[in-house]
C-alpha cells in the first residue's frame, strides 16, 4: 500500500494544536475538519482545554486509544520534533505539518527539519509541509486545511508550493465551478514532494490531470521519473514561477550566457511530458480541455468566425505561439464555396458572416472537421441582432460527438450569449470569452501531443553508428585537472571532439615565427589564425582571430598582430602561441553547446552562431540522451530551420549531418560529468556537410578527474542497452535478452494473444479481458530509473516473436520493487523462466533494491519451486496465496508475496 494513503484516505485524524481561540490556524483546522462533513474521526489535541469546538480534546496521542491514520500539527516549530516523534512512535501513518518556521528560517530552522525528517524515515511515516496550508479532497469532505472554504468536488489535482495562491485560486475555482479531486498545499518539501504526489495521484481513479503550481523543485530525476512515467496517461500541467534566473552567473562561453534556468525548465518539461503554461488561467482552461476534448495530431487549426476581427486576433496570437493556420484543400474550399455566400473570406480564417446562423456555422465547421489538413477547429462567435448563439451552440455540440477532433469556441459577450455557452460547457465543448484564451489552450493541448511522442524515445547507453574513443578522453580529461586547469585550449577541445568523430578543421599549433611558416604550408593557404591561451576564450575581443591569411607575409603580420593584441587586452594571459587552421567557406553558422545545470544537469542549446548568437538568441533546448528524432526535435524549433530545409531555390544544409553531431555530442555530454560546458560556434554546414570551426571546453571543478558514476548527472535514465544479452535455450533455440521499447507494443499484443488460459491466470490471477493500447502503452514503454522490463525475443520464420517478460517495478524511492514473470507456453520447460529470473535478480542486486516482492498463486507450482531453489522462505497466507522471502544482503533484503 501507498504510504501516502493514510494521509489522503483516513480513518481516523488527530489535530494537534486545535484550538478555541477564533482567528488561530488552530481553531480553522478543528472547525473546517469537523464542519465540512468529514464521515472518519476527528481528535482534538490540546492539553490546555477539555473540548475544542464541542468535541473532547485529548493532551496526548496515546489518549485517544485509537489508531491515527493522520495527525495535522499547527504549534510552534520547536515544538514540531518531539511531536512528531511522539507521532512515530504512537504509530501514526502520515503528519501534515502547518506551522512555519523551518528552513525558510536559516540554520535554526534547517536543523529542525532535519531532526523532523530523521524520525520520518526512522519510524516509516510520510510528511507534507512544514510551512503548507493543509489539503482538501471534496469527494470524501475532508477538510485538513485552514482555508475558509470547501472545495468542489472533480477531478483534478492540484499540487501547490504557495499557500496564498491556494486560498486565492480556492475562491476563484468556486465562482468558476472547477473541481478537484485533490487540493494541496504541499509547502517546503522536507519530505514529500512533487514526485510523491505525482506518483500518488497518477495512480488515483478519481484524478484525470495533475495541475502545479511550482516555484522550486527538489529530488529532480526522481520528479522526471515521475512525471514521465505517468503523463502518458494523465496530463501534468505547470505553472513554474521565476523560472529567469536574475542572478545569472557570468559564464566562461557563449552557452553559458544562453542556458539560463528557464530554458533548463523548458528542456526537462518537453522531455517529461509536461505542460508547461504561463498564467494561472491557462493552468486549467489546459485541464479542462484535455478532460473535454481529444488532443490535437498537430497544430494546425481552422478558425470559424462571423466577424474578421476576431478572426485576425487569433491568427496573431496563433502564429505567435509557434501554431499554423490549417491550408485548406481544394475539395473543402468546394464545399464551402457551395455552402457559404459568395462574399465569404475564400480562406482560413473563414469568415462566414454577420448574418450566419445555426446552418452555416453547422456546414462551415463540418466542412474543416472533415479535412485532413486540419487539426483542429476555433468556432468564434461575437452578437449580432440576429445571432442564435443557443442553437448556434446545440449545431456544434452535434458535431463535436462525431468527430475526433479537438473543437474550442469563443462565444464573445456576456448576457447575449450566455445560454449558448451554457449549452457549450454542457456539453465539453471549451468555451472562452476571448479567442487569444481558446488559442493559447490549443497549443497547451499540441504541446501535450509533441511531448508526449517524445517519451516514446529511448535513447541507449550505448552509440549506434559510431566509436568514441572515451579512453582517450578520459586519460586527456584527467591530465588537465591533475594540472588544477579547468579550461582547454582551443586544441585540447578540438581532441576531445576529434575522438568522438565529431569533425573539425585541419589546425596545429604553431610557438614561433619559423613554426607559423612551416604550419601554414602544411595546411595550405588560405588559413584562419586564432590566438593559443587557456586564458582567453572569447578570442575576437581581443583581437585573436584573423582569417583569409593568403599568404607567408599576411601570416607573420597576423601572428605578430594577435600576440600584441592579446597581450595587451591580457597581460597576464598564459599564451601558448597561435592555432592555424585551414580556412573554410560553409552558408549556415551553428551554434551546439552544452551547460551543466545545476537542477537538470547538461543541458544541450542548438541553434543559428557565430558571433552575433547572443544577438538573435534563435535558440531551442534539450536533455541528453539524445536519439536522431529527439535531435531532429531540437533542430525543428528553430527559425534557422527554415534555412537549413532550403529556402526559394537555395540549397539546405545536410540536416542528417547536424542530427549526427547532435547525437554524437548528446553521448559526450552523458559519458563526461567532468564537462561543465562546451560551446561548439560556429559549426559551418552546407548541403555536403559540416564541420567546427571553434570550439571551447570548461571542466567542473567540484568533480575529481577520477570515474563516477555512470550517468548519475542525468535526469532521464538512457535506454539500457548494456543488458543486452545472447542466451541460448535448452532446444538449442536462440534468444536475446534486451530490455523493453515502445515498438515493441505489437509483439507483446501477440505474446498475450498467445497465451494458454492457465498461464494467463497464473500472470494476472484471472482473465485479462480485451488487451488495449493504454493497457499496452503502460507496459512498454517504461521509465528505466524506476522500471527495468526484459523480453525475450527469438526469430520464427523470419520474423520476431516476443517469448516471454520478465519485470522489475520500483518504488519512487527505489527501495522496494514488484516482480513478475510471463512466458509463453511453447517456450515453457526450456530454461527461459530460469534465466529471466537470474538476471532480474542480478540487476536488483546492482540497483541496490532491498525488497522484491512478488504475487503468486499457491497453483503456481513451478514458481514457487523457482523460489524455494534460490533459498527464499515460503509463508502460506491463505488458501491461494503465500508469502515469501530472501535477505541478499544487510541493507538489501528481498521478499516474495506469493
Amino acid at each position: 500500500m501507498n504510504p501516502l494513503k493514510r494521509i489522503f484516505e483516513p480513518r481516523t485524524v488527530a489535530v494537534i494544536g486545535a484550538s478555541n481561540n477564533e482567528g488561530s490556524v488552530g481553531y480553522a483546522l478543528i472547525r473546517n475538519m469537523i464542519g465540512s462533513g468529514f464521515k472518519g474521526t476527528v481528535y482534538p489535541i490540546n492539553y490546555k482545554n477539555k473540548s475544542i469546538y464541542g468535541v473532547r480534546s485529548y493532551s496526548k496521542l496515546s489518549d485517544t486509544r485509537d489508531d491515527i491514520d493522520l495527525a495535522i500539527i499547527a504549534t510552534p516549530s520547536v515544538t514540531v520534533p518531539d511531536l512528531v516523534k511522539e507521532c512515530g512512535e504512537y504509530g501514526v501513518g502520515g503528519i501534515v505539518i502547518i506551522s512555519a518556521g523551518f528552513m525558510e528560517a536559516g540554520e535554526s530552522g534547517q536543523q529542525l527539519s532535519d531532526t523532523i525528517l530523521g524520525y520520518a524515515r526512522k519510524y516509516n511515516m510520510r510528511i507534507i509541509g512544514p510551512n503548507c496550508l493543509g489539503f482538501i479532497k471534496p469527494s470524501i469532505k475532508l477538510n485538513a486545511s485552514f482555508a475558509n472554504k470547501m472545495a468542489l468536488p472533480g477531478k483534478i489535482a492540484f499540487i501547490s508550493q504557495s499557500g496564498a495562491l491556494c486560498t486565492a485560486i480556492l475562491d476563484w475555482s468556486v465562482e468558476q465551478n472547477v473541481g478537484f479531486s485533490n487540493f494541496v498545499s504541499i509547502g517546503s518539501m522536507v519530505d514529500v514532494g512533487f514526485h510523491d504526489l505525482i506518483d500518488y495521484f497518477g495512480s488515483d481513479p478519481q484524478t484525470s490531470s495533475i495541475v502545479i503550481y511550482m516555484e522550486s523543485i527538489t529530488h529532480t530525476r526522481k520528479f522526471m521519473s515521475a512525471a514521465r512515467a505517468f503523463a502518458r496517461t494523465k496530463p501534468i500541467i505547470v505553472l513554474k514561477a521565476g523560472k529567469s534566473d536574475a542572478g545569472a552567473k557570468v559564464a566562461l562561453s557563449h552557452t553559458g550566457t544562453l542556458a539560463g534556468n528557464d530554458i533548463a525548465f523548458d528542456a526537462a518539461f518537453k522531455r517529461a511530458g509536461i505542460i508547461p503554461v504561463n498564467t494561472i488561467e491557462e493552468l486549467f482552461n489546459a485541464a479542462q480541455a484535455l478532460a473535454m476534448q481529444p488532443r490535437p495530431q498537430g497544430n494546425r487549426l481552422a478558425i470559424i468566425t462571423n466577424a474578421g476581427g476576431p478572426g485576425v486576433l487569433a491568427t496573431d496570437h496563433l502564429i505567435k505561439f509557434g501554431g499554423e493556420l490549417a491550408e485548406l484543400s481544394e475539395s473543402t474550399m468546394e464545399k464551402l464555396n457551395s455552402t457559404l455566400p459568395p462574399v465569404w473570406s475564400h480562406g482560413n480564417p473563414i469568415d462566414v458572416l454577420g448574418d450566419a446562423g445555426p446552418q452555416r456555422y453547422k456546414d462551415a465547421t463540418e466542412a474543416v472537421l472533415n479535412d485532413s489538413g486540419v487539426d483542429g477547429v476555433l468556432v468564434v462567435l461575437t452578437p449580432q441582432a440576429m445571432t442564435k448563439a443557443d442553437e448556434i451552440a446545440a449545431e456544434i455540440v452535434k458535431l463535436s460527438d462525431k468527430y475526433s477532433k479537438p473543437i474550442l469556441a469563443s462565444w464573445m459577450g456576456e448576457k447575449d450569449v450566455e445560454k449558448g455557452r451554457d449549452i457549450l460547457e454542457a456539453n465539453n465543448i471549451p468555451v472562452y470569452r476571448i479567442p487569444e484564451n481558446a488559442v493559447n489552450t490549443f497549443m497547451s493541448m499540441y504541446r501535450y501531443t509533441r511531448n508526449i511522442e517524445a517519451l516514446h524515445e529511448t535513447p541507449s547507453t550505448i552509440p549506434h553508428r559510431f566509436d568514441p574513443d572515451t579512453a582517450k578522453n578520459h586519460e586527456l580529461i584527467k591530465s588537465i585537472m591533475d594540472q588544477n586547469r579547468y579550461v582547454l585550449t582551443e586544441d585540447e577541445a578540438k581532441v576531445v571532439l576529434t575522438n568522438y568523430e565529431i569533425p573539425v578543421t585541419r589546425h596545429d599549433l604553431a610557438a614561433t615565427e619559423e613554426e607559423v611558416v612551416e604550419k601554414c604550408k602544411e595546411i595550405g593557404y588560405p588559413v584562419a589564425m586564432k590566438i593559443a591561451s587557456k586564458d582567453i576564450t572569447h578570442k575576437t575581443d581581443t583581437g585573436g582571430v584573423v582569417l583569409n591569411i593568403a599568404n607567408e607575409k599576411e601570416a607573420l603580420d597576423a601572428y605578430k598582430n594577435i600576440l600584441k593584441g592579446a597581450r595587451t587586452a591580457k597581460p597576464d594571459a598564459d599564451i601558448k602561441g597561435v592555432l592555424i587552421e585551414e580556412m573554410v567557406s560553409k552558408k549556415y553558422e551553428l551554434i551546439i553547446g552544452s551547460k551543466k545545470d545545476p537542477i537538470f544537469g547538461p543541458i544541450i542549446v542548438f541553434g543559428m552562431g557565430g558571433v552575433a548568437v547572443e544577438v538573435f538568441k534563435d535558440l531551442n533546448v534539450g536533455l541528453p540522451p539524445l536519439n536522431m528524432m529527439l535531435a531532429q526535435r531540437i533542430i525543428e524549433d528553430t527559425r534557422i530551420y527554415k534555412l537549413l530545409k532550403g529556402y526559394r531555390g537555395m540549397k539546405g544544409a545536410d540536416i542528417d549531418a547536424i542530427k549526427f553531431l547532435l547525437y554524437k555530442f548528446a553521448y559526450l555530454v552523458m559519458d563526461f560529468p567532468q564537462i561543465k560546458e562546451i560551446d561548439i560556434n560556429p559549426y559551418v554546414v552546407d548541403h555536403t556537410g559540416g564541420v567546427v570551426l571553434d570550439a571551447k571546453i570548461v571542466l567542473d571543478e567540484s568533480i575529481s578527474s577520477e570515474k563516477v558514476k555512470d550517468y548519475s548527472h542525468l535526469v532521464i535514465s538512457p535506454y539500457p542497452r548494456e543488458l543486452n544479452r545472447e542466451w541460448t535455450m535448452r532446444d538449442g533455440t536462440e534468444v536475446l535478452i534486451r530490455p523493453i521499447k515502445p515498438e515493441d507494443e505489437p509483439m507483446e499484443r501477440e505474446l498475450f494473444n498467445r497465451i494458454s488460459r492457465q498461464t494467463e491466470y497464473f500472470r494476472f490471477f484471472g482473465h485479462l479481458g480485451k488487451v488495449t493500447h493504454d493497457m499496452l502503452t503502460r507496459f512498454t514503454q517504461i521509465d528505466y530509473d524506476r522500471e527495468i522490463a526484459l523480453i525475450a525475443k527469438v526469430n520464427e520464420n523470419g520474423e520476431d516473436v516476443m517469448a516471454g517478460v520478465v519485470r522489475l517495478v520500483a518504488d519512487v524511492n527505489n527501495e522496494s520493487a514488484e516482480f513478475a514473470i510471463l512466458v509463453e507456453d511453447r517456450y515453457q520447460g526450456k530454461g527461459l523462466g530460469n534465466k529471466f529470473m537470474d538476471v532480474i535478480m542480478e540487476i536488483a542486486e546492482q540497483r541496490k533494491i532491498s525488497k522484491v516482492y512478488a504475487t503468486v498463486l499457491n497453483a503456481n507450482t513451478v514458481m514457487l519451486h523457482m523460489f524455494r531453489k534460490r533459498g527464499f522462505t515460503i509463508r502460506y497466507d491463505d488458501d491461494e496465496s503465500s508469502y515469501a522471502e530472501k535477505i541478499l544482503n544487510v541493507e538489501n533484503a528481498i521478499e516474495v508475496s506469493v
